[in-house]
């Protein structure tokens, strides 16, 4: 899997509302209604991410999740990362 140009990194971010750039990495912080809310989302992001076999950096608070995606084995930003992250744009909304 190849790292993403600084160009092919503009353009997939311009798929993926919401998500940043910081450093090698995207992020992109959800906020939900509870915990409850919040740890539903977190466990639809574990299968999808399983299934990928390609794991964000999860971050949770009480309400908010922080995710991170980059492809550490690469050392920076893949298609993987990219992918990843529009399927769990779909997942964000309540199930």
């Amino acid at each position: 899997m190849a790292l993403l140009s600084d160009t092919e990194i503009k353009t997939a971010l311009a798929g993926v509302p919401g998500w940043e750039l910081a450093g090698a990495e995207i992020v992109k912080e959800y906020k939900f209604a509870d915990f409850n809310a919040a740890m539903a989302f977190v466990n639809r992001v574990a299968e999808a991410a399983e299934a990928a076999n390609h794991h964000p950096d999860i971050d949770i608070r009480w309400n908010k999740v922080r995710l991170a995606l980059s492809t550490h084995s690469q050392g920076g930003l893949t298609s993987n990362d990219f992918a990843l992250a529009s399927q769990i744009e779909g997942l964000a909304a309540p199930a």
